[in-house]
């Protein structure tokens, strides 16, 4: 960050009084900006045992397969997002089950909320952000090119929860460093 957002004028990395971390302040009106985590939100999307995947067309990790997923925005409520980015990656609509993953993404700044989904419906494709989408079932799931280890927890415990016949559970991890 260069400049101050309130008023333009430039910003120094600085620790402000009653404070122990270091921020960026204006030096003209002293506005502090706070940096602090982003939140993504998505959903594990299940029709008839398979769980919809999406091949990124994006970087990072474009050619990719995860889950449909992404930040989320302003005036939207977590299960909004998760399911206005399942719209938006595989032209799917579902309906917002309860959240069961957690993922601190320490390096990338990030909080990482997965959603149980069901597809309504059979309709689904490709939006601007997928190459394609795709029904897997368990063993057909590409494992070797999943896109991130936050996807990869989301879809190993959600098969694990289905495998036990669990639902209700919250589970929750951190990652400090990229695993790619």
């Amino acid at each position: 960050m260069k400049f101050c957002s309130a008023c333009g004028y430039a910003v120094s990395l600085k620790t402000p009084d009653q404070d122990t971390i270091p921020r960026y302040v204006c030096d003209a009106c002293g506005v502090v900006h706070y940096e602090n985590p982003k939140i993504v939100v998505g959903c594990v999307v299940e029709h008839q045992n398979k769980i919809l995947l999406c091949k990124r067309a994006i970087e990072p990790r474009s050619g990719f397969w995860t889950v449909p997923a992404g930040f989320m925005e302003n005036e939207e409520t977590l299960q909004e997002g998760a399911a206005r980015e399942t719209r938006e990656e595989a032209l799917a609509e579902v309906e917002v089950g309860e959240m069961f993953a957690v993922v601190d993404v320490v390096r990338a700044r990030q909080v990482h909320v997965m959603f149980r989904a069901t597809l309504i419906g059979t309709e689904y494709g490709v939006g601007y952000e997928s190459l394609e989408t795709e029904l897997f079932e368990e063993a057909e799931i590409p494992w070797d090119d999943i896109a991130f280890p936050s996807v990869r927890f989301a879809l190993e415990t959600w098969l694990e929860d289905r495998r036990l016949g669990q639902t209700g559970l919250l589970h929750m991890t951190t990652f400090r460093r990229p695993r790619l």
